[in-house]
């Protein structure tokens, strides 16, 4: 004979009483991403750190490779080299202690260049200005820049000679914060226009240290071959 099948009451029905959870079950729950982020973002910073760079060693990443195992010497790269110093020594006719510009970054023919001068304090004009707080003469920056002009200028590709250029005029200059040494002034020489016939350009200059606007102005030079 089969058994009659008993009813089950309402109360055998009712799920079981939920078991707390204690502080250390808790802590071996895994946290949906979504969750885990919340919590990341409303931890101190130093826990923050700790849970990150956590999180990459389970996603497969070595904890050593978070940015705060990075020794600072190694977090920069350099910048790029599209002319190097020897180019710009073939263009442009000025030598110690008046070469302005170490390096070309970039470069697009007929439209702009960007230079960068170190600035050490080892350059000849800091003893003199100041002594005691040394910084880059203004009309010095002014000269880096319309160096970077020259090299826009003075390319064959764009009509232009191996001649020697001289400022014609300059404008709306401003200086906006000062350049000591240890800085890198980075220069954007940007031509507006350009006059083949009278060899006379009109270029747009801005000049930046660590991305803040230290100098700027409007720039008129014409080149030469006397």
């Amino acid at each position: 004979m089969e058994a009659a099948a008993v009813p089950r009451s309402a109360a055998a029905c009712r799920a079981a009483p939920a078991v707390p959870v204690t502080r250390t079950a808790a802590r071996s729950v895994a946290l949906p991403r979504r969750a885990l982020s919340a919590s990341v973002a409303a931890a101190p910073a130093p826990a923050r750190r700790l849970e990150l760079a956590v999180r990459r060693a389970a996603d497969g990443d070595s904890v050593e490779t978070a940015p705060e195992a990075v020794p600072i010497e190694k977090r920069f790269p350099p910048f790029p080299s599209v002319m190097d110093i020897n180019q710009i020594r073939e263009i442009l006719p000025h030598r110690f202690p008046f070469l302005l510009v170490d390096r070309v970054i970039e470069y697009k023919a007929g439209e702009y260049a960007v230079g960068i001068k170190n600035v050490t304090i080892n350059d000849n004009f800091f003893p003199g200005h100041f002594p005691e707080r040394p910084i880059m003469p203004g009309v010095l920056m002014v000269e880096a820049m319309a160096q970077v002009g020259g090299l826009v200028m003075l390319q064959p590709e764009v009509g232009g000679s191996r001649d020697n250029f001289f400022f014609a005029g300059v404008d709306k200059v401003r200086f906006r914060k000062p350049v000591i040494a240890g800085d890198t002034l980075i220069m954007r020489m940007t031509l507006t226009k350009y006059q083949k016939k009278f060899g006379l350009a009109k270029m747009e200059g801005k000049a930046y240290v660590g991305g803040d606007l230290v100098c700027e102005g409007e720039f008129l030079l014409i080149s030469a071959t006397e």
